[in-house]
């Protein structure tokens, strides 16, 4: 929190030319102690700030100096406000935070940033679906609190059979997949996957996190993601595609669609998921037009039949 604080600080000095530790203290909702003790630091950090005394006087960069600590361009801060509008998804802290940020951004990325803040709504409800929005999950804030403290935290869980049990686990990332809400975390049995929704308690053990020095937050829930795919559609139809049907594969299928290479007819090897054959073949039947499925045989034997019946009832 220093960190954050001293940064904050070099950007109101930007942005104001001139503070005083009562000003500072304000924007930051810190005492006036903390705020000159801070400004002090800055000065110890080697930053070129100095006070002026008396009447009118406050805290100055030497010869205005700048230095930006954020590093931010200004598309960059574009983009970072446009998650604060009053209508989009994050958090109530975030947007607050947001907000007291982008007075502190310098001139010409305030304006900027002030315009994308309000330029944006996000509507995650899909037309006709209902308008009650899902409340964030009971323990979402704690797990977070762990994950950035780096701290273990004795967790209940409760699974989908209602079982419930507590271990020690170490969190290493939070996770937003939809509606639903999940923790990463290393346990004795090693990585887990947690749903927050079915966290029954968080009590911090005072122990740090071990984390693994190669663990990547995006690379690991792409990993998990990829494996409840494949257990949620086992079956898998092979079939070869006409290139110009390839776009409707891709739209119907998605993530369930594998495109292998092309046959010297020009069509391309494709494998498509489902979790059942008949379900599976109902799907593949209305793309005769631009696919053959070559396997297995129980798809093919569905696709037979649902011709059959298809010829009879409009042939």
């Amino acid at each position: 929190m220093r960190a954050d604080r001293l940064m904050a600080i070099l950007l109101l000095l930007q942005q104001r030319e001139q503070v005083t530790a009562a000003e500072v203290a304000r924007e930051l909702e810190i005492s006036e102690r903390t705020a000159r003790r801070d400004l002090d630091a800055l000065g110890m950090a080697g930053v070129p700030v100095y006070s002026m005394q008396g009447r009118g006087g406050g805290w100055r960069l030497v010869g205005g100096a700048r230095t930006d600590l954020s590093g931010l361009t200004a598309g960059e801060a574009r983009a970072l406000f446009l998650v604060a509008g009053p209508a989009s998804s994050a958090t109530p802290a975030v947007k607050a935070a947001l907000r007291k940020l982008v007075r502190a951004l310098p001139e010409p990325f305030r304006a900027q940033a002030e315009a994308a803040a309000s330029s944006l709504v996000l509507d995650p409800q899909r037309w006709g679906s209902s308008r009650i929005e899902p409340r964030p999950p009971r323990f979402l804030d704690d797990l977070q609190d762990a994950v950035i403290r780096g701290a273990q935290v004795r967790l209940g869980y409760v699974d989908r059979e209602g079982a419930a049990t507590e271990r020690i686990v170490h969190p290493l990332g939070i996770v937003a997949k939809g509606p639903s809400w999940y923790l990463i975390a290393t346990t004795g049995a090693g990585r887990r996957t947690f749903r927050i929704d079915r966290v029954s308690s968080v009590d911090p053990t005072g122990d740090p996190v071990h984390r693994p020095e190669d663990f990547d937050l995006a690379e690991s829930w792409r990993a998990i993601a990829d494996e409840v795919d494949r257990r949620r559609t086992p079956i898998e139809a092979r079939a070869v595609c006409t290139p110009g049907g390839m776009s409707v594969l891709r739209i119907g299928f998605g993530s369930r669609l594998e495109v292998g290479g092309s046959r010297a007819d020009g069509r391309i090897e494709v494998v498509i998921r489902g979790n059942d054959e008949y379900k599976l073949a109902g799907e593949l039947a209305g793309l005769v037009e631009w696919i053959e499925v070559t396997g297995p045989p129980a798809v093919r034997d569905h696709l037979a039949a649902i011709g059959k019946t298809l010829v009879a009832r409009y042939g």
